[in-house]
């Protein structure tokens, strides 16, 4: 073992050396890593501070592809969406069909370029600076640390990229020669989905997951957050914090007041809204860019 010498300097008021001693130290122990643990973050107000569906539609509305207009106009049409997701969670055919309908016809390089443009202008300021600092003591330690969201994957490995996470899992849009069919690939990473994405990845991975962690703001993930040995709950909606109590999960909170509020009730009803008004928008950018 490499050893290090420490020289300590003793000093008069005039600043004269009047003596000095030398010891020996070890070096730092270091990480030993543990290749079956993993963390696994739910993205939308739990590592950004509203829902990046939301945020990416902002960054698609500054560049013109809809207006404000556009999202008045369709909004019914998002709230009859989020409305079957919610009560009809075993019969989600019409959900999928419009979950990436706004990226047909889109190249895939296009949608990456613009989410990592719209990831540093609007993204990245709306990061929780204690989620990241978990997430960062799960790579300190050696682990692998995943993004886990219903949002486009390529959105989440964008995030994934910049926050230098390990990757991403999210909702698959199909693609025929580089460019996107408006149809899903498997399921909407939703609810149970999450779970079974995370117990596949375990599979190809090699992890145990009796030793890895889950995060998340929702209850609509308590699937996933019981799929894994530890969860914790961050900055939670009202049935995961019950839930979290009853079972004696961690909870941590990064909001305050009024803004907690302000933050975890209007963003999400903003990212329903905003994500079928992309639909729109789009469909009207690209009849725009055709005449």
């Amino acid at each position: 073992m490499v050893r290090t010498r420490k020289v300590t300097v003793a000093t008069d008021r005039q600043g004269r050396t009047t003596g000095w001693a030398e010891t020996e130290q070890a070096p730092p122990a270091p990480v030993v890593a543990d290749p079956t643990a993993a963390a696994f973050f739910d993205v939308d107000n739990t590592m950004m501070q509203g829902a990046s569906i939301y945020w990416f539609a902002r960054g698609l509305a500054a560049r013109k592809y809809f207006t404000t207009g556009d999202l008045a106009r369709f909004a019914w049409q998002q709230a009859r969406f989020r409305l079957l997701a919610t009560e009809h969670a075993g019969d989600m055919s019409q959900a999928r069909e419009a979950a990436l309908a706004f990226v047909e016809g889109w190249r895939v390089d296009e949608v990456e370029r613009l989410a990592e443009e719209i990831f540093d202008e609007l993204m990245a300021p709306r990061i929780w600076a204690g989620t990241r600092r978990l997430a960062q003591r799960h790579l300190d330690a050696g682990e692998r640390v995943w993004l886990v969201s219903a949002a486009p994957v390529e959105i989440g490995r964008v995030i994934a990229d910049r926050l230098g996470l390990t990757g991403a899992i999210g909702t698959v849009a199909e693609v025929v020669d580089g460019a996107y069919t408006g149809r899903l690939v498997g399921e909407l990473m939703h609810g149970p989905a999450k779970a079974d994405a995370v117990n596949q990845l375990a599979a190809v991975e090699g992890l145990d997951l009796t030793r890895c962690v889950a995060y998340s703001d929702s209850a609509n993930d308590l699937p996933m957050l019981s799929t894994v040995g530890r969860a914790v709950a961050i900055n939670p909606d009202g049935a995961l914090l019950r839930q979290a109590r009853e079972r004696g999960w961690e909870v941590r909170d990064f909001r305050t007041g009024r803004r907690a509020f302000r933050i975890a009730v209007p963003s999400t009803a903003a990212a329903g809204l905003l994500a079928g008004a992309v639909t729109a928008g789009l469909a009207m950018q690209r009849r725009r860019r055709a005449t």
